[in-house]
């Protein structure tokens, strides 16, 4: 999927183009080899969205085929692009929004379901922003949850009471239009107090969830929820061994920490120490199937509902994380996130519980990555060679984060990141 998602591109031409003499750019679907994906995630997806097997792998192919062509509409729509999403059992559907009529008939040379819609993406993403620096000064308990839905073209705001909303919304000077208020009793909370497998504690009292393992040069560690400790906390594994000191901490603002390890410890692209293998950090789709990983409730999946929403926890606002249909329990934090082998995200706070169900909050990986300079553990050293596997020069880096339309030069191609990975 990461190689999947750098695909050749002409920029004076257009978003798919090639040059002449490069063979046709493999499809996201072909890259991704759904063997790879963890037999324990397989099975979860079967169980929590009612899937076969076969299934569960044409979702996941189809997942990353249309994670693709959304990224090629976006670069092409540019300011008209409203969104994306995938939805049917097998995620064999995807649309795109536009504020141009113009705009169908290109979505639908590429496949997808087009949808004309009144505000554009960077409009509402644009209102939520004054909402996240309002919420940095202010109480926002009674409006704990607010993010874009784009199928609904809105900045949704979930509050305990609707006039604590419209207060905000006034605070924030957002337009009505760009809004729907839904009453909502929910109350998110981080979740503490990791039990088994991979837990890792903290000053030997707390206990949390490795995330994902990371290197920064030659020192390894890994990446977890920011509530989970502050810089300078010692941890010691699910051993009771000394393991490493948190680096880095963020909480509230974001959900981000980074531990370094002592020499005794071992960064692997393995989650919670089963055959699950991550092999990029390619960003999922609103609709995509999701899966969690934690000490408490094991696996568990569901569905990417919303990118880039802010929460707010008693401790403060959280901003720039996902909301997931996943359910999570206390001792489910800073677990691992995954889409097929591509991590997403560690797992934040969150409402309800795996028994009845529930509504689970992450914070990306992507970001987790670039504030601290670190690089994901994976099983592949490289996007996929798009060109000469030697050292063909260029601007591309291993192990950098590249942000939806960033462009790179390698083997004298030039290439347009249409996912951020």
């Amino acid at each position: 999927m990461a190689a999947g998602a750098l695909l050749v591109a002409g920029l004076s031409g257009s978003a798919s183009a090639r040059p002449s003499d490069s063979p046709a750019a493999p499809t996201a679907a072909e890259t991704l080899r759904t063997d790879a994906a963890p037999p324990a995630l397989l099975r979860a997806l079967q169980r929590d969205l009612g899937l076969n097997r076969q299934q569960a792998e044409r979702r996941l192919g189809n997942e990353a085929e249309a994670g693709a062509a959304s990224g090629r509409l976006r670069a092409a729509l540019g300011a008209h692009y409203a969104g994306a999403w995938v939805r049917g059992a097998e995620s064999d559907t995807l649309t795109v929004a536009t504020t141009d009529p113009a705009d169908v008939p290109a979505i639908r040379a590429q496949g997808a379901a087009a949808r004309v819609v009144d505000h554009s993406l960077a409009a509402l993403d644009a209102a939520k922003a004054r909402l996240d620096r309002v919420a940095a000064r202010r109480a926002t308990t009674d409006t704990p949850v607010w993010y874009v839905d784009v199928p609904t073209n809105a900045l949704v705001v979930r509050a305990v009471r609707t006039d604590a909303a419209r207060s905000l919304l006034a605070a924030a000077g957002v337009d009505a239009s760009l809004v729907r208020v839904v009453k909502s009793a929910e109350h998110p909370r981080p979740l503490y107090d990791l039990r088994g497998g991979d837990a890792y504690y903290i000053d030997n009292s707390s206990r949390c969830s490795i995330g994902f393992p990371v290197t920064r040069g030659t020192q390894q560690g890994f990446a977890t929820a920011g509530h989970c400790g502050r810089a300078g906390s010692a941890t010691t594994g699910s051993n009771r061994v000394a393991q490493g000191t948190f680096q880095a901490s963020v909480f509230p603002g974001n959900d981000m920490a980074w531990v370094a390890a002592n020499a005794g410890w071992t960064a692997t692209p393995y989650v919670n120490g089963s055959s699950a293998q991550v092999t990029g950090s390619t960003q999922a789709t609103v609709g995509s199937s999701v899966c969690r990983s934690g000490s408490t409730t094991g696996w568990h999946c569901g569905t990417v509902q919303q990118l880039n929403s802010s929460v707010t926890y008693q401790e403060g606002t959280v901003t720039g994380v996902t909301r997931t249909s996943v359910c999570a329990e206390p001792g489910d934090s800073g677990g691992s996130f995954v889409s097929g082998s591509q991590a997403q995200g560690v797992t934040s706070g969150g409402t309800g519980n795996c028994t009845s169900g529930g509504t689970t909050y992450f914070q990306p990986v992507n970001p987790i990555l670039q504030s601290y300079g670190l690089t994901l553990k994976t099983t592949a050293t490289g996007p996929g060679d798009p060109g000469d596997p030697g050292d063909p020069g260029g601007t591309w880096s291993a192990g950098t984060v590249y942000q939806a339309g960033a462009t790179v030069t390698y083997g004298g191609a030039v290439y347009r990141c249409l996912q951020t990975h």
